[in-house]
């Protein structure tokens, strides 16, 4: 039962602190379309891919006292974060969990904010299309981020680091 849970704990163990349930979840849906090993399932959602899976995990992670959710207002957004607890730290001595070359893809994901990681995430759920009809479905379902098209360029560029960063660990 836990293995799928302790991988999703060596993510927030990596970063330190995800901040935002959207975050983790486009954090996630990218590694494992770079072939990280996350078995999560994921649907299109309001704001791009989404895991049901990946939020009951994160919900018993929290109730096991594995994680740590804190949330704050911004306004009128509430913002979570994600930190390992001190007995989350203690179980992943015990157990194990490497991501292998998706600890740098998550770190330098990591490093984005949520808003472009939902991009990113949108592109390629949909990369299976042309570049028109992707960028279509992003200015459509996307019409509230109001993203433009030299945004889209920048998240395929980003895209392309990231697939150049795993073939470069894995050789």
């Amino acid at each position: 039962m836990l293995k799928e849970h302790a991988k999703i704990m060596r993510l927030v163990e990596i970063v330190g602190e995800v901040k935002g349930r959207k975050k983790l979840q486009k954090m996630v849906y990218i590694a494992k379309k770079m072939q990280v090993d996350f078995e999560e399932r994921f649907e299109f959602h309001m704001f791009g891919p989404y895991s049901e899976e990946l939020t009951l995990r994160m919900d018993e992670l929290c109730s096991l006292g594995l994680v740590d959710e804190q949330w704050e207002t911004k306004g009128a957004i509430e913002v979570y974060r994600y930190t390992l607890s001190d007995v989350g730290h203690d179980f992943l001595r015990f157990h194990e969990v490497e991501l292998g070359m998706g600890e740098a893809l998550i770190t330098r994901m990591n490093g984005e904010n949520s808003r472009f990681l939902e991009l990113v995430s949108t592109i390629l759920y949909f990369e299976h299309l042309s570049y028109e009809e992707m960028k279509n479905k992003v200015f459509t379902l996307k019409s509230k981020q109001k993203y433009t098209e030299e945004e889209i360029q920048k998240g395929l560029m980003f895209i392309e680091e990231l697939k150049q960063m795993s073939q470069a660990i894995v050789q």
